[in-house]
């Protein structure tokens, strides 16, 4: 059956998937495998130590697949400039570029003059109406049940989606517990144009940086198994419950600073958990979704099921 959206055409892909940023973990592997599945893989470029290196990860995607794929920039991090990564995006031509967590418009600004097409991760309305007005080309939605950082306001997928597709023009995506065709379905029926998912693509073969330990975890894992952190300083982000993040947020009840806990939401303890599988001396970002992961498949084999289920579900419509 035919997956054709407005964001599929814009993007020039066969389905309407989008490979979330992940930290850590979305590198040239993941990225082609999805690209190659039909989706929009992605590389994270904050996570890389240097431009060069982004460089190199780049054209390994290239090598990897021949299909459109896409580098997100985490913009909000603690002063760490992006600027340099930025323009090796830009002189590689790579065909999307996605922001989380901070103001685009500096990125927007350098981007000027490219066709690279622009994605915006927004948690709000509010941030949505801007994000178009700043020349955004699609936004992703991001609820409250979703992994790694989402929006202060508690606000679910299931109302925040079809709140954003009713005030802006541009395409939606729907992020935040979605990993099936079922979620794809409602985020079809909520008016998105389609899915973000980053859970889901820690649990599959091709995502080699993550631990099996971390995989294993969302695996075992139920959907009341996340917890949220960073909230006293206005960043919340869904992680795996486990004693550090539950150490965080005792600290967090008693000094509600950046520097209280900086050195427990580091870059370095974060890799702890994903990476190295130490799974209680770091923390791994998690959606509610955890709850509907129950296997590690190949990236394919999450296609091939999404859209069979999808199928069904549109064949029950007589869509």
């Amino acid at each position: 059956m035919n997956w054709e959206t407005r964001l599929t055409s814009l993007l020039e892909i066969e389905y309407p998937i989008i490979q979330g940023g992940l930290a850590y973990l979305a590198y040239s592997e993941l990225a082609a495998a999805v690209s190659n599945a039909g989706g929009l893989g992605q590389i994270t470029a904050m996570s890389l130590p240097s431009p060069e290196s982004l460089r190199e990860e780049i054209r390994a995607v290239k090598k990897l697949t021949n299909k459109p794929f896409g580098v997100n920039y985490a913009i909000g991090q603690h002063g760490r400039p992006f600027e340099d990564m930025l323009q090796v995006a830009i002189d590689e031509k790579v065909p999307v570029i996605s922001m989380t967590g901070g103001n685009p418009t500096p990125v927007f600004e350098q981007l000027k003059g490219t066709a690279i097409k622009k994605l915006v991760l927004v948690a709000s309305k509010r941030q949505a109406i801007k994000a178009e007005q700043l020349g955004a080309d699609a936004v992703m939605v991001v609820g409250q049940e979703g992994g790694g950082h989402i929006g202060k306001d508690d606000v679910s997928t299931m109302v925040l989606t079809p709140q954003v597709v009713d005030h802006i023009s541009i395409p939606v995506v729907a992020s935040g517990g979605i990993g099936d065709g079922r979620g794809l379905m409602a985020a079809l029926a909520l008016g998105a144009e389609g899915i973000e998912m980053g859970t889901r693509f820690i649990a599959t073969k091709e995502c080699t940086h993550a631990h099996p330990s971390y995989q294993q975890a969302l695996v075992k894992g139920n959907e009341t198994d996340t917890m949220l952190i960073k909230k006293s300083i206005g960043a919340p982000g869904r992680v795996v419950q486990n004693e550090w993040a539950e150490q965080i947020v005792k600290i967090e009840n008693v000094t509600p600073t950046y520097e209280a806990i900086k050195t427990y939401i580091s870059g370095t303890a974060n890799q702890a958990f994903a990476n190295k599988g130490m799974i209680n001396e770091g923390f791994g970002w998690a959606g509610q979704v955890m709850g509907r992961i129950n296997d590690v498949p190949s990236v394919q084999e999450l296609f091939d099921r999404i859209f069979s289920e999808g199928n069904r579900i549109r064949s029950k419509w007589s869509l």
